[in-house]
């Protein structure tokens, strides 16, 4: 599979631009191939979510190269779409209104077909008669819906997603799982995920990165989960997926360790 995100040897410096300053990361290297679910998980303070800043184009690395879609990338913003921790849903749009937001500020302008779009994916992710409801009206998990339906609308193979299911109660988490793996064969996107839950990252991914201490200067461990699919939130209890979330721990606890 063709790679449609490659991180080479790239670092990122708090304080004085590419020249200096405290090191978060360094010699960074990873990857994303078409058709892949990947996850991030590290812990608090490692650098996931500058990762994606980096990623998206919002911040610039101190060294290393970017690759997108098999080219090297210094101008990345807008080719990739973004979905933040928190939804950022225009309270005073209505959900079809946020979810053409995308269309509305690429240079051809609203898309002569965006609602039609919009009314398909509304239907295809549990959202059907939502379209002119306000954020306010919707649940935290219909929110989160309608944020990942803008993010798609984007119209770009990669998705990066920054714990969109972390502020959600458990069993609204449990429901999005399930609605995200059935949903996943049909979407023909890739997607790298940061998320602190170590069995999401597992029933989700492909592959997961366990990103290095803060300043630690170490490699980003790569995980592969041979677990089959299709998947559901059953097979947290099977001894394969138990004994994946225990070493996982146990990793994660080693560079935790190791970084203090």
């Amino acid at each position: 599979m063709a790679a449609l995100l490659s991180l080479h040897d790239v670092s990122f410096a708090f304080g004085r631009g590419r020249a200096g300053g405290a090191r978060l990361f360094e010699g960074l290297s990873l990857e994303v191939r078409e058709g892949e679910f990947v996850s991030v998980v590290g812990a608090s303070g490692s650098g996931k979510s500058t990762l994606f800043k980096l990623i998206a184009g919002l911040l610039e690395p101190a060294g290393g190269e970017i690759f997108l879609y098999g080219e090297r990338a210094p101008r990345r913003l807008g080719r990739i779409a973004y979905m933040p921790q928190q939804n950022l849903l225009l309270p005073w749009r209505t959900v079809m209104d946020n979810c053409l937001l995308p269309l509305e500020l690429t240079p051809r302008g609203r898309s002569a077909d965006g609602r039609g779009e919009v009314l398909k994916l509304l239907k295809l992710l549990g959202l059907e008669g939502c379209e002119n409801a306000y954020p306010a009206e919707l649940s935290g998990g219909m929110r989160q819906r309608a944020a990942f339906l803008r993010t798609l609308m984007a119209g770009q193979p990669l998705l990066l997603l920054d714990e969109p299911f972390g502020a959600l109660d458990a069993m609204t988490k449990r429901e999005l799982h399930r609605w995200l793996l059935g949903l996943w064969g049909d979407l023909n996107k890739s997607v790298l995920f940061i998320t602190h839950d170590l069995e999401e990252a597992i029933l989700l991914s492909d592959r997961i990165y366990l990103m290095p201490g803060a300043g630690s200067g170490e490699q980003a461990l790569e995980l592969r989960v041979d677990l089959p699919r299709p998947r559901d939130s059953r097979m947290k209890y099977e001894p394969a997926f138990i004994r994946f979330r225990q070493e996982l721990e146990r990793l994660l606890d080693d560079q935790t360790q190791t970084a203090t």
